[in-house]
């Protein structure tokens, strides 16, 4: 009897001492392995939009939506790996306001080519000599054909 005591004893020592062992471990916070740079980034800009379809990521923050000049700015990163980005975004960008307002991109002020590209992308503030914020309070960012069929950005206007 004593020779099957021995070791279940052993057995229940090393469970015990590997269970002590564990919780002596540092704690860490878990994340969701597909958090990126850019949820990062929006966590001090909350104003900050990303697409990541297909093989370009588009990371899409506004410049002057609070104090509008003749033009409405925004920032635009495009990150990618496979694709020369050499198009011309004002080409396929639209603005649109939830009172039914659309403007065409006038320039998208970036170099061409590349995997990694910031720019501006810009837009008339008045159509039809109003702004085009006046009694918005939704503004849609469109962006057609790049690499996606379309990529889509809105923000809420106070």
């Amino acid at each position: 009897m004593k020779r099957l005591m021995l070791p279940i004893h052993l057995i229940l020592t090393m469970i015990i001492t590997a269970c002590s062992a564990a919780s002596m471990l540092p704690q860490t916070d878990h994340q969701p392995a597909s958090v990126s740079s850019s949820d990062s980034a929006a966590q001090f800009d909350p104003a900050l939009r990303t697409d990541q379809q297909g093989a370009i990521i588009f990371e899409v923050t506004p410049l002057n939506l609070n104090a509008p000049t003749e033009t409405l700015e925004f920032n635009i990163v495009l990150t990618t790996h496979s694709i020369e980005l050499s198009m011309d975004l004002a080409t396929q960008a639209t603005l649109t306001t939830d009172t039914g307002l659309t403007v065409q991109a006038t320039l998208w002020d970036a170099p061409r080519g590349g995997h990694h590209v910031e720019g501006r992308l810009i837009f008339p503030a008045t159509a039809d000599r109003k702004s085009i914020l006046d009694s918005a309070t939704k503004l849609t960012l469109t962006i057609m054909d790049v690499d996606a069929p379309s990529r889509v950005f809105e923000w809420r206007l106070q």
